[in-house]
């Protein structure tokens, strides 16, 4: 597994540790017009959650990997927030952002993958008290 895909899995399991809602990973690869290989949304249900979650976010990413992001955008008005580590760049909205910017229509051609199964299996470990690493599907 590289560098890129250890990422895109601890940006998820990060996002998820702090209950970030509607997980979408867009593979986006395959888009000539992409500015990079994916994005990572998810939203929050208040400027608190989503501090919690991109603050997690790097923090993890940080303390794991080493990488900090290039860019954080919108930490400060706390409705939108990008992380851009380059070929990964993470999104975090509050729910009524993200249904406006409809991120996911917008980058149709892109793979998606969603992670509802995740976020069931996660609080099914929350409550068993299994805190296990999972490989992306």
């Amino acid at each position: 597994m590289g560098v890129r895909d250890e990422l895109v899995d601890l940006v998820i399991e990060s996002a998820l540790d702090k209950k970030a809602h509607d997980l979408v990973e867009l593979d986006l690869r395959d888009v000539m017009e992409a500015s990079a290989d994916y994005f990572i949304i998810c939203h929050g249900d208040s400027g608190v959650q989503l501090s919690a979650i991109t603050s997690n976010i790097a923090d993890e990413v940080k303390r794991n990997l080493g990488l900090i992001p290039k860019s954080k955008e919108g930490i400060r008005n706390g409705e939108w927030v990008l992380l851009d580590y380059g070929y990964v760049v993470v999104h975090v909205f509050l729910k009524e952002k993200r249904n406006h910017y409809m991120l996911e229509e917008l980058w149709s051609d892109a793979i998606v993958k969603r992670y509802e199964e995740k976020i069931e299996e996660k609080k099914k470990n929350i409550k068993k008290n299994v805190g296990t690493r999972r490989n992306r599907p």
